[in-house]
């Protein structure tokens, strides 16, 4: 494989961008959350348009990396440099982050996915009537987190988020220039889709740990799972949600 690579200079543009993105995600956030969906799959009263907020920060600042990514100049220079090796994608990103990232990614999926296929129909039904009684009494429904509603949101910005990275991430194994290069191109692109499954999978743990405590299930089996699953979890979220925003804001201050 031939790569035309020169030195390249860090443009200020690219950092504008990511900064932009994650301006205009908290500008986005609370405008989208204080939009009146109670008409919209509400019908048992469960009502978190933050939820949708933190979807938008999250896909705001995937679009300023990608952003910041495009207006980073290409090498121009015609310095020949043979490279027999295929490149591939797992050869740039941080290895130390993109499984904790992959991790989360599978957790996000799995617990909106049970959230979603038990808020409908009989499933439905049963599982409020078992968990409305974990303190003896009966008590009213309880939504199941974060349900259809807004589990569909979280997956479609989930799967929008991660093809677009998936794609920025392909074209920057492929695109000339040197390693480092793409290897911090790569990390940007990487941290982005960090700070979506991040901040995603901490709304979907705090729903779940709002969906016992108001149904009194804190204790017995679910509190040992809550507390064996649920809550080093969120710890590893938050973490990864740290090291992510950093990345973003500091670009190149951490290579893994």
């Amino acid at each position: 494989m031939l790569d035309t690579a020169r030195p390249e200079p860090r443009p200020r543009a690219d950092r504008y961008a990511r900064w932009a993105g994650l301006a205009v995600g908290v500008v986005t956030a609370p405008l989208w959350a204080t939009m009146d969906i109670s008409a919209f799959g509400n019908e048992n009263g469960f009502n978190v348009p933050w939820a949708g907020g933190v979807m938008a920060f999250g896909l705001c600042a995937v679009g300023g990396v990608l952003l910041g990514d495009a207006l980073t100049p290409r090498p121009r220079e015609a310095v020949r440099i043979a490279g027999l090796a295929p490149r591939r994608v797992r050869d740039h990103v941080p290895p130390r982050m993109t499984p904790l990232l992959l991790l989360q990614a599978v957790f996000l999926v799995g617990l909106v996915g049970i959230g979603a296929a038990a808020s409908s129909g009989t499933v439905d039904r049963a599982v409020r009537a078992a968990l409305a009684k974990c303190d003896g009494v009966t008590g009213p429904p309880v939504g199941l987190w974060p349900g259809m509603f807004y589990g569909s949101q979280i997956l479609a910005s989930f799967a929008i988020g991660t093809v677009a990275c998936a794609w920025a991430l392909h074209r920057i194994a492929q695109r000339p220039g040197d390693d480092q290069q793409r290897r911090d191109r790569s990390l940007a692109i990487t941290a982005a889709w960090g700070v979506l499954v991040s901040t995603q999978l901490v709304v979907v743990l705090l729903l779940i740990s709002n969906f016992l405590t108001r149904g009194n299930c804190g204790a017995g089996m679910l509190g040992t799972v809550t507390a064996l699953v649920i809550y080093p979890l969120g710890l590893l979220a938050l973490f990864t949600l740290a090291w992510s925003l950093f990345t973003v804001v500091m670009p190149r201050a951490t290579r893994r």
